[in-house]
């Protein structure tokens, strides 16, 4: 077993504290809420660490840091300089900016979305238009292109989702089958690459009854989609775990706005 804090292999559920805007922005990089007590160890990889302290990252980076946790969940993801990864569904670009500065000069940043989330995210692709290429970060590139589909012009290490596994199944997002989303990320990947889903937490039982309602949806379900798909389990991580969410409200209500349980599992594809 992996022993640093930040991972808790073979958990059922892990869960996390980020709350979720509108569809199309980084979920919860708007709000102030506090995270649950974290559980992070307080040693990260060079890469990750010189990453977190570059400047290009914003002025409040390291506050955001704090509350969600970016550097450790690379960490947990095993993020590295040279990877190639996809960031889909990019929002705000937190965690572009972080992978960007982490996979260096020899590594790139895709930042993928889905035509119908793009088109719900207009203010946040144009951000990003501005972002990709700069010289802040040269190894970023955007992409807009079908829901069903995930093409980039080379296999890569990882496929990033957070707070967006439980759009695909809804009405605007075209209902996509989970079968077919987990097959176009198992078939972006690299064997041995590596899908990290980061996601709110629905009631244990409720597979996807909430995705639309909520924007939860049960960590088992997830599970069995993926894995279904081929990938093996890794493992999960309580990084951002907050208990006194009961799942019965929606993420954005502002009880538990910005403090969600959510769940992180990490997936492998087959080498």
């Amino acid at each position: 077993m992996i022993k640093a804090r930040w991972i808790v292999l073979a958990s059922a559920a892990a869960l996390a504290a980020c709350g979720q805007a509108t569809a199309g922005q980084d979920a919860d990089t708007n709000t102030a809420a506090p995270a649950a007590t974290p559980t992070a160890d307080s040693t990260l990889p060079p890469a990750i660490a010189k990453a977190a302290a570059d400047p290009a990252r914003g002025p409040d980076a390291a506050t955001v840091d704090a509350r969600r946790h970016g550097p450790e969940i690379l960490a947990f993801a095993g993020v590295k300089p040279g990877d190639k990864v996809i960031d889909l569904i990019p929002g705000a670009a937190y965690w572009t900016k972080l992978f960007a500065k982490t996979v260096g000069d020899s590594g790139h940043v895709y930042g993928i979305w889905p035509t119908p989330y793009a088109n719900e995210a207009r203010g946040n692709v144009v951000d990003y238009q501005k972002l990709a290429g700069s010289a802040d970060f040269p190894n970023v590139s955007m992409s807009i292109e079908p829901a069903t589909e995930l093409t980039v012009p080379e296999k890569v290490d990882l496929v990033f989702t957070s707070q967006n596994y439980h759009d695909y199944p809804d009405k605007f997002m075209g209902s996509i089958d989970p079968a077919v989303f987990n097959k176009a990320v198992f078939d972006a990947l690299k064997p041995g690459g590596t899908f990290l889903v980061v996601d709110h937490a629905a009631p244990a039982g409720s597979g996807m009854a909430d995705t639309d309602t909520l924007h939860r949806i049960d960590p088992a379900i997830v599970k069995q989609q993926v894995t279904a798909a081929g990938f093996e389990f890794v493992g999960s991580s309580d990084l951002l775990a907050n208990p006194a969410d009961d799942h019965t409200l929606k993420v954005f209500d502002p009880k538990v706005r910005g403090h969600t349980d959510q769940f992180i599992y990490k997936f492998r594809k087959p080498a």
